[in-house]
C-alpha cells in the first residue's frame, strides 16, 4: 500500500491509545485535543499526522475519509471480501446481498469467497454472483485453492473480511498471514494497559496491503449502516442498471408497476430471482424508514 511521505496509518485503536504504522515501525499515539473535541474519532484505516515526544505520538491531523463503517469502527476501505458457503453454515443469499448493497453504496468493492468448495462448488452462488457482476472466487483453505488471488487481490488497501459464523474467515486470513503473530507480538508489548478491554478493529500488513476481520452479517444494519434511500436502492443492484428509465413509467420502483423490463427479465431467468427477492425485501425494509430515523 502507498502512503503520502507525512502520514501514518492506525493499526489498532485501544483504550485511548492509538498504534500508528509509519515507515515499518508502530508508534503509542493519543488523540490530540484538537481531535477530541472534533466530531471525527481515531479509527483504524485512518491516515494520520502525529507529533514525537519521545517513543509517544500525539495525533494532530486525520486525512478527510474515503468511506468508514460504524460496526467495526474503520476506514478507507478499499474491498470488502464476503465469506459465504453452500456447505454447512449454508449462507443465505439475502445476507450477502444486504452487504453488497452497503458496499457499493460506500464505494468499497464487494468481492465474493465462496469457501469450503473441497464440500460443496457452491455452483448456485457462483452463477448468482457472477451474473449479477461481482467478482467471484471459489476458495478451500484445506486445498489452497483460490487463496493466491485473495492474496493478490489484497496486495493493494485495506481489505476487510466479513460472514456468518462458521463460514471460515479466519481460517482463510490465516492462510494470508502467516507471520501474524510478529506484528501481534509487536503490538502487544506496547499495549499491557488495555490487554484486558473489548477487542477492537485491527489491521493487519499482507502482500503490501492491509486485512481486518469484521463481525458477522449480522451487524450489518442496511439502515444504520448507509444513508440509503429506497429510490437509489436500485443503484446498488450492479445487474439493474441497465433498466434505467427503460420501463414503461419514469420512476419505477421495479416492485409491482406494470410495463417493468426488470420483472420481465427475472421471469425470463436473465435477472437471478434471489437477487430480486432481496432488492425488494431491502426496498420494503427501507420503504419503513421515516426521514428523520436516517
Amino acid at each position: 500500500m502507498s502512503f503520502e511521505k507525512d502520514y501514518g496509518i492506525i493499526l489498532k485503536g485501544i483504550g485511548g491509545f492509538y498504534y500508528v504504522l509509519k515507515d515499518q515501525r508502530v508508534y503509542e499515539c493519543k488523540a490530540g485535543g484538537r481531535l477530541r473535541l472534533g466530531d471525527m474519532t481515531p479509527v483504524a484505516g485512518d491516515m494520520v499526522t502525529f507529533e514525537l515526544s519521545g517513543e509517544d505520538g500525539l495525533i494532530t491531523s486525520i486525512k478527510p475519509r474515503k468511506n468508514s463503517l460504524s460496526r467495526p469502527p474503520v476506514a478507507n476501505i478499499d474491498r470488502l471480501f464476503i465469506v459465504a458457503s453452500a456447505a454447512s453454515p449454508k449462507t443465505d443469499p439475502y445476507l450477502i446481498d444486504k452487504v453488497t448493497v452497503i458496499a457499493v453504496r460506500e464505494d468499497i468493492e464487494p468481492v465474493i469467497l465462496l469457501n469450503k468448495c473441497d464440500i460443496d462448488r457452491c455452483d448456485e452462488l457462483y452463477n448468482i454472483y457472477t451474473k449479477a457482476g461481482f467478482a467471484t472466487i471459489r476458495v478451500s483453505t484445506v486445498t489452497g485453492e483460490g487463496i493466491d488471488s485473495v492474496k493478490e487481490m489484497s496486495k493493494n488497501g485495506i481489505s476487510c473480511f466479513t460472514g456468518n459464523s462458521g463460514i471460515g474467515k479466519s481460517s482463510i486470513m490465516n492462510c494470508l498471514l502467516p507471520n501474524k503473530n510478529l506484528l501481534v507480538g509487536m503490538i502487544s508489548r506496547k499495549v499491557a494497559r488495555g490487554k484486558n478491554t473489548t477487542r477492537q478493529s485491527e489491521l493487519f500488513p499482507c502482500a503490501g496491503g492491509f486485512v481486518i476481520d469484521t463481525p458477522g452479517f449480522s451487524s450489518f444494519d442496511i439502515v444504520k449502516s448507509s444513508s440509503i434511500e429506497k429510490e437509489q436502492l436500485q443503484y446498488c443492484f450492479p445487474e439493474m442498471t441497465g433498466y434505467f428509465d427503460k420501463c414503461r413509467f419514469s420512476g419505477c420502483a421495479h416492485i409491482k408497476e406494470p410495463g417493468c423490463l426488470v420483472r420481465e427479465d427475472v421471469e425470463r431467468g436473465f435477472i437471478p430471482k434471489s437477487r430480486y427477492e432481496s432488492y425488494v425485501r431491502l426496498y420494503e425494509e427501507l420503504s419503513k424508514v421515516k426521514s428523520w430515523e436516517r
